[in-house]
């Protein structure tokens, strides 16, 4: 058959060319030419159309052999065309074993990360959860469940970005305890947690504020929980940031969601309480705030508070690594920059 003898003459033209091919970019571009959708032997077989229904399979299976025995040769001949470039490239090429070789500089965690990991470690060791929630909250779980409703004037301090009249972006992680609070079961044991996360704020954007921040609260609930056992909690996490050294004191305050309230400060550990810049001559740094948890808060969760009792903190890890490390603007910690970030490489 004609077809028959043009595929055969094609085959031999084609492993002639390839045979003879130089180099890759030749041999791809010989692929292209006798296997491509339009290649040659595709449009040799749009002649298929004219042939006898007793010819169709003779000239398909012979097609079929031609495309097979050209995919073999181009893979060879790619093959030791490739060796042949690997092999001469060698020749050329010096390489010189005893040079040094290039030291590979690993990646670290960010700064933040390292402070809340490092506190996540110390509360999980204590037994506590930790327990993270979404950042857009409702107005309801964000103010009203935290003993802020609305038109209270503690609200000023915590403007925030809204999206609709019901949803913001949440200035605290506060809303994850009260979520948490309706759904646990105190038949099964305490409530203990943290909640690390980002929180907004609708604040001065200077050295030491930022409209994003980070916070991780705590909370414990059970019977016969004490400010003892608050003070004692407070006192590890500020000798495992700090040092071992540090002691703490509480000084009363005001926040809606406690009662009592309570700042606490750590004992300098610039000049260990004797009085220096960064303590403002005071010997203390205020680090966060604290309180027992307001029954109130524990009432509107559906909780017995003749019952049950706990407390409550709060910190914002950004203020706490600009204490340790000395960092004297917040922004630093956001801007990317290596030169700052390379200082805090984790050890080990």
């Amino acid at each position: 058959m004609e077809m028959e003898k043009k595929l055969a003459t094609l085959l031999e033209k084609a492993k002639q060319e390839i045979s003879e091919a130089k180099d890759l970019k030749e041999i791809e571009n010989l692929r292209i030419k006798y296997l491509g959708k339009k290649g040659e032997v595709t449009s040799l077989l749009k002649g298929m159309k004219d042939l006898s229904p007793k010819e169709r399979p003779v000239i398909g299976k012979k097609a079929n052999e031609v495309r097979d025995a050209l995919t073999v040769i181009l893979s060879e001949v790619k093959g030791k065309r490739e060796k042949e470039k690997l092999e001469k490239q060698l020749a050329e090429e010096t390489i010189d074993v005893t040079l040094p070789g290039k030291s590979i500089t690993t990646g670290q965690p960010h700064v933040m990360t390292q402070i809340i990991e490092e506190i996540e470690d110390l509360f999980l060791g204590m037994g506590y959860q930790i327990i993270e929630g979404t950042e857009v909250e409702t107005d309801y779980y964000n103010f009203e469940r935290v003993n802020l409703p609305q038109n209270h004037p503690a609200r000023d301090m915590q403007d925030t970005f809204y999206i609709t009249s019901e949803l913001l972006l949440r200035t605290h992680t506060s809303p994850v305890q009260a979520r948490i609070l309706e759904k646990h079961d105190f038949t099964k044991g305490p409530l203990k947690m943290i909640s690390p996360g980002k929180v907004y704020r609708r604040d001065t954007d200077d050295a030491t504020h930022s409209h994003q921040f980070h916070q991780i609260e705590g909370l414990v609930i059970d019977e016969n929980i004490t400010m003892a056992d608050l003070k004692g909690t407070l006192e590890l996490l500020a000798q495992k940031m700090f040092g071992k050294e540090r002691e703490i004191r509480l000084r009363p305050s005001y926040f809606p969601f406690t009662e009592p309230s309570v700042e606490v400060d750590v004992s300098c550990f610039k000049c260990a309480g004797k009085g220096c810049r960064v303590c403002k001559q005071t010997g203390w740094i205020e680090i966060l705030g604290a309180g027992m948890t307001h029954p109130h808060v524990l009432e509107m969760s559906g909780i017995d508070s003749n019952k049950y009792g706990g407390f409550a903190f709060g910190m914002g890890p950004d203020r706490i690594a600009m204490l340790k490390y000395g960092v004297n603007d917040i922004r630093n910690f956001y801007l990317n920059d290596q030169r700052f970030l390379e200082q805090f490489k984790r050890k080990g």
